[in-house]
């Protein structure tokens, strides 16, 4: 904590208003806590410290969200699944994801955030261990800790990115958490690596679901010593953070005047009119739904491809090969990473020339992302390596909230189980042979062609309004 010669040496030891107190802590002592002034001084080293602790844990929990796709073959060979139920793995732990988070996200507001965390942390190392035990006449129990590890994974992201928030000032906290999101694209890659990884090593897929609780365990022990028990909730706004970033608050400004409360309903209502929020949700839900898809299944199409061209056998008994899980993971890291920085930068020189920076930005790799994966499905039978390359200030929190609520229930909560539906109806049609496994799988992928166009035109739109949208919430 703060060194107490720095709380004399500020001004700032007024109480806080009540939406500002640390609601975690005085619900565990059943009175308000000391207060923790705001240092004028720059973050402190243990301030660093939690913030690694808090990323290294943010590497576990999105490698557990793709450990399945790493060994997808695996999975379905081991359970008899059909494309459809293979789909259904990801569609349920989104779902149990998503409509988990909400309520993560009122108890992290109101109760002590380190407790919640460290229980999450701990439930969803468990159920992942003990997944790893199930056997193939109970591919129910499998279906169902699959939406126990989502429920144990939103606990995590929606919570940690508050600490972060509160323990760094306004210039530092977009950095650090900048730092905390680039492990998403990380841990996602290294999901796919570690799962193909360990069951080659191992010669059984199972290991690959016993080595995150492992580091979840480390992760854990590191929360108990590093974490503190109580973090100092700096404002309100603070705790309007999402996986999306940060949020400024105008009403928080000096001299700002504050408008009166709304209901929730009347902010959907209002958000409802805002076509740059609603063009951008559906650009967001766009891309949520081609990445789930995508996320879920190309590394069995590169296998099912891999067939055709005949330069693998067939996968009947022996552990499958993953070698495609490994090179995808390792695309999705380094791809993640520069696109994050490469996006980021081109806003920030477009901004200074043009307002509609950020949508036309999305717009356009949307639409060269469409191009490439359509040239990519078309070409995949004869060249894998081709296939490889391929609102108002009071009311973001609300606007986050559904922004996130649409984009994976219509987006990624759906599409996994979708492509696996059209693949097995057009299986069904035709004879099986390992053509049509591979062109099921193909035809199915299109789908995600076109949405992701659907989705540069719904961020185009978005420019269309930002600028009025943006300059009538500044007067809110």
């Amino acid at each position: 904590m703060h060194n107490p010669s720095a709380h004399e040496s500020t001004s700032l030891q007024s109480q806080p208003p009540p939406e500002e107190q640390n609601y975690g802590a005085t619900a565990a002592h059943g009175r308000q806590g000391p207060i923790v002034s705001v240092s004028r001084k720059g973050p402190a080293k243990r301030d660093y410290l939690i913030a690694a602790v808090l990323c290294y844990t943010n590497l576990i929990n999105f490698m557990d969200w793709f450990l399945v796709p790493g060994i997808l073959l695996d999975i379905q060979k081991y359970f008899k699944l059909s494309d459809g139920d293979t789909g259904l793995l990801q569609t349920v732990f989104i779902l149990c994801y998503m409509l988990a988070a909400p309520v993560f996200g009122y108890l992290g507001d109101r109760y002590n955030r380190k407790i919640i965390l460290g229980a999450g942390i701990f439930f969803w190392s468990g159920v992942t261990l003990s997944s790893s035990f199930i056997s193939e006449l109970y591919y129910w129990i499998f279906f169902l800790s699959r939406g126990l590890v989502g429920i144990g994974t939103a606990s995590y992201s929606t919570i940690a990115p508050t600490i972060i928030a509160d323990l760094f000032e306004e210039g530092k906290r977009t950095t650090m958490l900048s730092v905390f999101y680039i492990f998403i694209p990380v841990g996602s890659g290294l999901g796919y690596a570690l799962a193909a990884g360990m069951a080659g090593l191992t010669g059984d897929w199972h290991w690959a679901f016993r080595i995150t609780p492992c580091m979840g365990g480390l992760a854990l022990v590191l929360l108990i010593l590093l974490v503190p028990h109580r973090t100092q909730r700096r404002t309100a706004a603070h705790r309007a953070l999402s996986i999306s970033g940060t949020i400024k608050v105008a009403a928080e400004k000096p001299g700002v005047h504050r408008t009166a409360k709304t209901t929730w309903c009347q902010d959907v209502i209002s958000l409802a009119k805002n076509w740059s929020f609603v063009w951008s949700s559906l650009g967001l839900t766009a891309m949520a739904f081609v990445t789930g898809a995508l996320g879920m299944w190309v590394p069995l199409f590169l296998y099912r491809a891999q067939l055709i061209q005949g330069t693998v056998s067939p996968c009947l008994r022996e552990i499958c090969n993953s070698s495609n899980s490994l090179i995808f993971g390792g695309i999705t890291i380094g791809t993640g990473i520069l696109g994050v920085i490469a996006g980021a930068e081109a806003a920030r020189r477009l901004r200074k020339i043009n307002n509609k920076a950020d949508p036309l930005i999305c717009a356009t790799s949307m639409f060269i992302s469409a191009l490439c994966l359509y040239v990519a499905l078309m070409v995949a039978q004869t060249s894998i390596l081709a296939t490889f390359y391929v609102v108002t200030p009071r009311r973001q929190s609300t606007a986050i909230a559904l922004q996130i609520l649409v984009s994976h229930l219509l987006g990624d909560a759906g599409s996994p189980y979708l492509i696996g539906i059209i693949s097995n109806a057009i299986q069904a049609k035709n004879a099986h042979s390992f053509q049509w496994s591979f062109w099921s799988m193909q035809y199915s992928f299109i789908v995600c062609a076109f949405v992701g166009v659907f989705g540069g035109g719904f961020f185009l739109l978005t420019s269309l309004y930002i600028e009025e949208d943006r300059k009538e919430a500044e007067q809110l």
